[in-house]
């Protein structure tokens, strides 16, 4: 879920960059996403609780960034989506009776959430003025 949540987001705050002086609507920006209108509506709210972008009602609504791009890091935006680690735990629960499926969640914890850091420091690294720039 986090991998499309943030590719979402950061398709919208990307389109909303490359367009600063205008309101987007939902219909436009779900046209470039491929999307439902009502799905894009769900992840706007997300991103304007957020402070990330700005939104207004009416004929002449829709969204825009509410930050300068240079302030918006991407690791704003990983956190903003970011629910439990970036890889998951195993459907079933483990056997406690089993010397490694005892353990196996306890490891695995630890493991996720070095990559966490990790997705988290490269992204960190990364403003969104930059990513539309090497990109876009």
């Amino acid at each position: 879920m986090i991998r499309s949540k943030f590719s979402t987001s950061v398709h919208i705050l990307t389109l909303l960059a490359s367009a600063p002086d205008e309101w987007l609507s939902s219909d436009y920006i779900a046209s470039s996403l491929n999307s439902n209108p009502a799905l894009v509506r769900k992840e706007l709210s997300v991103l304007r609780e957020a402070g990330l972008i700005e939104s207004k009602e009416g004929k002449n609504g829709g969204s825009r960034l509410g930050k300068a791009t240079k302030d918006i890091r991407m690791s704003d935006i990983f956190l903003l989506v970011k629910n439990g680690h970036v890889f998951g735990y195993s459907p079933n629960e483990p056997n406690p009776q089993c010397a490694v499926g005892a353990r196996i969640n306890g490891a695995l914890d630890e493991l996720f959430g070095e990559i966490d850091n990790s997705i988290y420091e490269k992204l960190y690294s990364i403003t969104l003025a930059e990513f539309t720039k090497k990109y876009f």
